[in-house]
């Protein structure tokens, strides 16, 4: 009897895992799916998408005079690989929304209704606030630092040759991808923080506490991301500590959501009401007891 009892609990317990990876099972598929049809859209248009990305320097070039700038590659397979790359991460971008529906698919049956909803505004955030990155990046911080990079150039009256710049494909397009996804992580910190606040993990008093803090790895961090120029290091330090300003509000928000609604829970009318009932009833009963008439057992 033992025996059957632990077979049965053994299936049971089967069940539900074999569940949840056919569901795994089918959100990876759809991402794939998505990644995959993103991914042949962007080699199709491989060379149009890595000539925007050239665009900031070939107004550069022109700004600055020169004509007809070139850019070259040294090994037979480096332009192909440079157009993968391209077409990965512009698919990468393109179907992260499908992705990330797909993990809020898989995790929402384990959530609460409240925490489903808190998770919406996310969703949608993070990929609009990784593009403002990218964009402040490109618009406004290449621009700058291509000016900068290509100051350093000389006719050869300076130094007895000519010192030009001829910039390969993939090192280009890797310096772009770093700046532009070094923006775009960092402008995940009001997400980021949103989320920790919520948990209970950071507090807005904590957060104003060590502002000095944030501001020195602020910039710090802006060293490690980006080349060593000065243009970028600023481009980037400079917006970090803005949005880590934004956070700390946000997480201020997040704890006052959370407070009002633990207080919510702990003063819940409904309680409140079936508890009061209850005494009542309590209440009802002794006073019917009292009321019994008396009777007189003794004989006659």
């Amino acid at each position: 009897m033992t025996n059957n009892i632990d077979d049965d609990s053994v299936e049971n317990s089967k069940a539900p895992l074999v569940s949840h990876l056919i569901e795994l099972r089918d959100r990876l598929k759809w991402a794939v799916i998505a990644f995959f049809i993103a991914f042949l859209i962007s080699y199709f248009f491989a060379d149009y998408i890595y000539g925007f990305l050239v665009k900031p320097l070939k107004l550069t070039y022109q700004d600055m005079g020169y004509e007809n700038p070139r850019m070259i590659y040294t090994g037979l397979t480096e332009a192909f690989f440079t157009y993968l790359k391209v077409s990965f991460y512009t698919a990468l971008f393109i179907s992260f929304p499908v992705i990330a529906s797909q993990i809020y698919k898989f995790a929402a049956p384990g959530l609460y209704k409240n925490e489903r909803k808190a998770f919406y505004p996310f969703l949608i955030a993070t990929p609009l606030l990784f593009a403002l990155g990218a964009a402040l990046v490109y618009y406004f911080i290449f621009p700058l630092a291509w000016k900068f990079f290509l100051g350093f150039q000389t006719s050869g009256l300076e130094t007895g040759l000519a010192i030009e710049l001829e910039a390969k494909v993939n090192e280009y397009l890797s310096l772009v991808l770093k700046l532009m996804f070094a923006f775009g992580l960092a402008f995940q910190l009001p997400v980021a923080v949103s989320l920790l606040a919520r948990a209970g993990l950071v507090t807005s008093k904590g957060m104003r506490d060590k502002r000095k803090y944030a501001f020195v790895g602020a910039f710090a961090t802006a060293a490690i991301l980006t080349p060593p120029d000065l243009i970028s290091q600023v481009g980037l330090g400079v917006p970090i500590i803005i949005l880590y300003e934004i956070s700390i509000r946000l997480a201020y928000i997040m704890e006052k959501k959370r407070n009002d609604t633990e207080v919510d829970n702990s003063t819940d009318p409904d309680d409140n009401d079936s508890s009061s009932n209850v005494g009542n009833a309590k209440e009802k009963k002794i006073d019917d007891i009292d009321d019994i008439p008396e009777t007189d057992f003794t004989e006659d």
